[in-house]
């Protein structure tokens, strides 16, 4: 499966997913605390996400949480412009999470080749603007607006995902997207309860029938939460395990946080899958990966 960013082009691989990184930039983060001062700060960030293994930095600046107002889309861009420029300066793939085309199209001016739109193409231009730039695309299932806390019920929460993606995705087409930009996303607590996301995720691999590239986000979800009653940023354990449900089902691109973690899950569960010689990154005669160096007794009674 190919996916098109702009001018590159990514071979999708079953069991061999693309990381994306996350870098929030924006004030009011649902489940990131990092706070940057500075441009050099995020750009700093961003690359160690990509020394820990990230191919994608997905950059976003509006939270998408319901208890905090919308900025304009002049600040968002404001915001978000600098650190795309510098980072596709750098030669990164940049994606990044907005759902207005107008700021979608100055991000890609600025050198972004991925546009993660989390409204289900509630700005229908978002298409427009992808078709026109040869950005790729995603479509994400929801059935709220921006910033809407709205849980309409579901019948059969994936059924309607399902339709939903098919509509959304022939709408991209029609306004000239290409089938090889576009990415689905079943939407993870975007308008739905806990329990209709885990529903959704259990027939993840539902989702080949539309044809396209899977993203999975359930990095720190709230789902994950009520399932561990742990705070956003100790779901590393439940993140794990729920990429691993995702990878099971055939997701191809994987949006996290915890970039190092998820590189390091990746490389062992690719060891143990494999038949060949596995790759060792360690060094043998490093005393520090055999065993806890001994503390010192000196002034103990």
């Amino acid at each position: 499966m190919k996916l098109r960013l702009g001018e590159r082009t990514l071979e999708l691989a079953d069991g061999e997913p693309v990381i994306m990184g996350i870098v929030n930039v924006g004030r009011d983060s649902v489940a990131d605390s990092n706070t940057f001062g500075t441009l050099s700060e995020q750009v700093r960030f961003a690359l160690g996400l990509i020394d820990d293994g990230a191919q994608i930095i997905d950059i976003g600046v509006q939270s998408g949480r319901t208890d905090t107002p919308q900025i304009s889309p002049q600040l968002e861009l404001e915001r978000m412009a600098p650190l795309v420029a510098e980072l596709a300066a750098a030669g990164v793939l940049v994606s990044v999470d907005t759902w207005r085309s107008s700021v979608a199209a100055g991000a890609i001016a600025a050198g972004a080749c991925l546009i993660n739109d989390t409204s289900g193409l509630a700005d229908e231009d978002l298409a427009v603007v992808a078709a026109e730039s040869g950005a790729g695309l995603v479509v994400m299932h929801t059935r709220a607006r921006p910033k809407e806390e709205h849980f309409p019920g579901y019948e059969e929460p994936m059924t309607d995902v399902l339709e939903f993606l098919a509509e959304r995705t022939r709408l991209a087409l029609d306004l000239g997207v290409s089938p090889e930009q576009l990415i689905v996303d079943p939407g993870p607590d975007f308008a739905k309860t806990p329990g209709e996301t885990i529903s959704v995720l259990r027939q993840l691999s539902r989702l080949h029938t539309l044809e396209y590239p899977v993203l999975l986000a359930v990095s720190r979800k709230y789902f994950i939460g009520m399932l561990t009653d742990t705070a956003p940023e100790d779901r590393l354990a439940g993140t794990l395990a729920a990429i691993e449900f995702g990878l099971q089902a055939g997701a191809h691109i994987l949006r996290v946080h915890d970039v190092g973690a998820v590189t390091e899950f990746l490389s062992v569960r690719s060891a143990l899958r494999d038949q060949g010689v596995p790759r060792f990154r360690g060094d043998r005669d490093e005393e520090r990966l055999k065993w806890i160096s001994p503390k010192s007794t000196t002034g103990a009674p």
